[in-house]
């Protein structure tokens, strides 16, 4: 009993912390065929405008000391092999803000059923199945 105890506690926290890892953003699809030039500089001028149209962005720039409108003139100004270099660091960033809310959440889930199963005896709300 003690194995299928534990078999299920490792199947458990696998399945807990497969589903908090971070999600990585895809880039969307072109509507029609343009040049791969025209793409990136023209996705990465939209992406970044629209990214400094978001509140939260403007509001975090602002406490680092920032002025979005010289973010959106640089952004203008970059040659082509910088909007190419800056749309692929834009794709590769995560999709979400922080992880760290999920992998909290993973170990109280983890801590949680190993307690009922009585494998440990972390929370003292819980009764160990016996």
């Amino acid at each position: 009993m003690t194995i299928f105890r534990r078999a299920v506690a490792a199947i458990s926290a696998a399945c807990v912390l497969g589903t908090s890892l971070p999600v990585m953003a895809q880039p969307a699809p072109a509507p029609s065929l343009i040049t791969t030039e025209e793409a990136t500089a023209a996705s990465v001028q939209q992406r970044v405008g629209e990214l400094l149209a978001r509140a939260d962005v403007r509001d975090a720039l602002a406490a680092r000391g920032v002025d979005a409108a010289q973010v959106e003139a640089r952004v203008a100004a970059l040659t082509d092999s910088e909007a190419r270099l800056l749309a692929e660091k834009l794709d590769r960033l995560p999709a979400g803000s922080s992880d760290v809310l999920g992998i909290l959440f993973a170990v109280f889930i983890i801590l949680l059923i190993t307690d009922l199963l009585g494998l440990t005896k972390v929370f003292p709300f819980t009764r160990p199945a016996k």
